[in-house]
């Protein structure tokens, strides 16, 4: 049960619950950020004091999921800090990569969403995520 704590400035940063998972190559914990009479704060922010805190690249600091308690003065979320880039571009979901700025947003014109629509609304069973596969292929060629 160790944690870790860090006050910046009326701001107080915890984690709790710290897990070291060699399978995905992080270390992952609960964040508490008490912020009394203040609001809450910014994730880029979190993410330099955690960074300092474990020694660790910003970059492969990833905070996500803070929800703000009734009335403020703290907030709980969820921290993931990868051991190197590689291992966090195989692991982290491709929308937090793209928060990041770790992967580009896949942009799909009108058109081909469209098809992609109607392709999922003909197509039954197996065959729907068949033609679903096909249809991205198209687009992305």
């Amino acid at each position: 049960l160790s944690s870790v704590q860090f006050i910046m400035s009326e701001v107080t940063v915890k984690t709790r619950r710290f897990l070291t998972n060699r399978l995905l190559s992080r270390r992952q914990f609960v964040v508490d950020v008490l912020h009394p009479g203040q609001a809450p704060v910014s994730r880029a922010k979190l993410q330099k004091e955690l960074a300092r805190m474990y020694k660790a690249d910003a970059a492969n600091v990833f905070v996500f999921g803070f929800k703000t308690k009734f009335g403020g003065g703290k907030s709980t979320g969820f921290g993931l800090i990868y051991d190197n880039a590689e291992a966090a571009k195989k692991f982290e979901p491709r929308y937090r990569l793209i928060r990041e700025g770790m992967a580009e947003k896949r942009s799909r014109g009108r058109k081909a969403f469209k098809d992609l629509k109607k392709k999922r609304r003909t197509t039954w069973g197996t065959g729907r995520r068949e033609a679903a596969r096909k249809a991205r292929k198209a687009a992305a060629a």
